[in-house]
């Protein structure tokens, strides 16, 4: 019997925002660039929720297998929506099997996020 050394956890770094929030100055061409895909593919409804499914999880990951429940389209359209969400760096994939396992990017969530930012108006 071989015994195993514990790592100590690491608390993890927050993610530092690729770029400023709108509200404070204009975002850069290639900024821009980067992120847009991100928000296109957020764009349709079907995508929303399922990165909203993905991103709540309880474990952090969910299957595709899950993912068809509570949609009015088809298997393939599930796919191609879960294609796109991981094109745009919103989600990744892992095959176990028959099945892969989606989990959200939480660091290009958070940058879009940040990206929204807006501080209220002061009067």
């Amino acid at each position: 019997m071989s015994k195993q050394k514990e790592l100590p956890l690491l608390e993890p770094e927050a993610a530092a925002p690729c770029c400023e929030p709108l509200a404070a100055h204009s975002i850069s061409t290639a900024d821009a660039i980067a992120l847009a895909p991100a928000f296109k593919a957020l764009g349709d409804p079907i995508r929303l929720q399922l990165l909203s499914q993905i991103a709540s999880a309880p474990e952090g990951e969910t299957c595709v297998c899950d993912l068809n429940v509570g949609f009015d389209v088809s298997g393939p359209t599930i796919s191609h929506h879960l294609k796109v969400l991981r094109e745009a760096g919103l989600i990744e994939g892992e095959r176990r099997g028959t099945w892969v396992y989606y989990s959200a990017v939480r660091e290009k969530m958070s940058a879009l996020a940040g990206l929204l930012v807006i501080e209220p108006a002061t009067v």
